[in-house]
């Protein structure tokens, strides 16, 4: 009965879902006329390097304008930098600002929940699309405060005539400069579909890819990851689990070595006054959080050593036994009150097999220390020593 109520369950919601085929079409429909013109258009280099170059506008009109900007607020830019990051935004075909904004910031305040938009926990293909082929219910996902964005006359411009807006930039515009050199078909194909089709992939995988693979460099806490690897795919949004820690910093990658062309072009026009008020988390807090990270690690690694049995959990033993066992074959030996079988270690001691042979059954105390030889045993050989911890003597005995 109850694995017919589940499915009963199950069968209900699936028939809730319903599919955005606006979405799907832009999912699509770009894929198959790119895939299309590269069969019957020859690739010229003009082509390829306007391809390139839009590629990189209207992926920071993404990464730098509505993630950096607008939605996390890591930055304050001059109009005409809003205004060219606001069209490449609209050219990117992944909807206008304010609806890309209001599904951003409740990602971050819902991370990996059911409240989350692109939610990883259901999996790599719905992070990365799924969430975009489902229909989306504004009552499943978390309130995002947008009030800001509402009160921007840039941003409200944009969203009420972003179909139009985007339909220009994002296809017609190319398309007519690659007349310039008397290739508007293949500025079509290449500029703009397949430029599209990257634009996307690249966006994408930082909800999906960013959330699968990589280091966990600052948090565990959540499903970000940081990897150089999604930074080369995503103009430098790979730095994630940095991102997820501090998402007001206009940086992912914090290193000057950390490929992040998003954070070197806000960072560049701000020498020109073109983009202020920089925020950037303070490294004291940045480094508290990579050395908690680091210490977790640590405290994982030591837990799945075997150091051996702690010593008020030894049995005891005394003298006379621990000889009757040595004549019967065992190889024990004491330091500091402490018995140690060295069986495993015999054939594997630095100095020669004999020499632990040699000492079996005694109080090798002095030895082990260097007060009656020339050396002394490293820190290493403690916690190595101390795996082979059988017992203790006894105090009625010791000495005896």
């Amino acid at each position: 009965m109850k694995d017919t109520a589940k499915k009963s369950a199950f069968l209900s919601e699936s028939a809730k879902v319903e599919i955005n085929w606006v979405h799907v079409a832009i999912l699509v429909v770009p894929p198959a006329l790119a895939i299309y013109g590269s069969l019957t258009t020859a690739l010229r280099w003009e082509t390829l390097v306007w391809g390139v170059l839009m590629y990189f506008w209207t992926g920071m009109g993404i990464t730098a304008g509505y993630h950096r900007l607008w939605s996390h607020r890591a930055f304050s830019a001059r109009w005409i930098v809003r205004l060219w990051l606001v069209l490449g935004g609209a050219a990117a075909f992944e909807g206008s600002a304010k609806w890309w904004c209001r599904n951003h910031r409740a990602h971050h305040r819902y991370t990996d929940t059911t409240k989350d938009p692109y939610n990883a926990k259901r999996g790599f293909f719905y992070s990365h699309l799924g969430w975009m082929i489902e229909k989306q219910k504004l009552n499943t996902i978390g309130f995002a405060d947008i009030s800001d964005l509402h009160r921007d006359p840039m941003i409200m411009f944009q969203h009420k005539y972003y179909p139009f807006i985007s339909i220009f930039f994002g296809i017609v515009m190319p398309t007519l400069v690659g007349g310039l050199w008397g290739d508007m078909r293949g500025a079509y194909f290449y500029a703009s579909m397949w430029r599209m089709v990257f634009v996307h992939h690249a966006t994408f995988c930082v909800n999906s890819l960013a959330h699968w693979y990589g280091d966990k460099t600052f948090s565990d806490f959540h499903t970000a990851w940081d990897s150089w690897v999604t930074a080369v795919l995503t103009l430098g949004e790979g730095y994630h689990n940095y991102h997820h820690e501090f998402p007001s910093d206009y940086r992912n990658g914090i290193r000057y070595y950390q490929y992040d062309p998003t954070k070197w072009l806000i960072k560049s026009l701000s020498l020109f006054g073109l983009t202020y008020n920089l925020r950037m988390m303070e490294t004291n807090e940045i480094e508290k959080a990579r050395l908690q990270m680091q210490q977790r690690h640590i405290d994982e690694d030591v837990s799945s050593l075997k150091y051996g049995k702690g010593i008020d959990q030894l049995p005891t033993m005394a003298w006379e036994e621990l000889g009757a066992r040595v004549s019967k074959g065992e190889k024990l030996v004491v330091i500091e009150n402490v018995v140690y079988d060295v069986r495993t270690f015999v054939d594997q001691h630095p100095g020669g097999r004999q020499t632990l042979l040699n000492v079996l059954g005694r109080d090798v105390t002095s030895l082990f220390k260097g007060v009656d030889a020339e050396h002394e045993h490293t820190k290493e050989a403690y916690p190595y020593l101390a795996a082979m911890r059988v017992a203790v003597v006894r105090e009625d005995h010791k000495g005896a």
